[in-house]
């Protein structure tokens, strides 16, 4: 993958430099932002949902299948870790992402079934499900 670049303009306001691309975040003008762009944890659930639908979506092209769309609607919410009831870990927070996925076109009960199994096996959500460790180069070895 290669590296993405991250460079502050006014304020919260940030562009995100990815290749040839560039994706802009903001806070809402609540939070001190100027509510131009996406907060950063925005984006980071319409990547989730992106992933889960293009990885979808791919799997039903190779399969030949009647998918015609797939709707991907995400939450979040965070929890104190003591609070949540199914958490018996001492994390300080339990991050909750609640999705709906759903797939329209003539498919079987068996097809939506399997296009559901595929959704939980997209790379982002197997990067949120798996331990994830975060080097720092600013200070010891330089850029990416």
């Amino acid at each position: 993958m290669s590296p993405i670049t991250v460079r502050s303009e006014r304020g919260y306001r940030t562009a995100i430099e990815v290749g040839h691309h560039t994706v802009f975040a903001d806070e809402k003008i609540s939070d001190g932002g100027t509510d131009t762009a996406p907060t950063p944890l925005e984006i980071f659930l319409g990547t989730l949902g992106a992933c889960i639908a293009v990885t979808v979506r791919a799997y039903a092209q190779r399969k030949n299948w009647a998918l015609e769309d797939v709707v991907v609607e995400l939450a979040m919410q965070r929890f104190k870790g003591d609070d949540y009831p199914d958490y018996e870990g001492d994390a300080p927070f339990v991050h909750e992402i609640v999705e709906k996925v759903e797939f329209k076109g003539a498919l079987s009960e068996e097809q939506i079934a399997r296009l559901h199994e595929i959704a939980s096996k997209c790379p982002v959500r197997r990067v949120l499900e798996n331990p994830v460790y975060f080097r720092d180069l600013s200070v010891t070895e330089g850029s990416v």
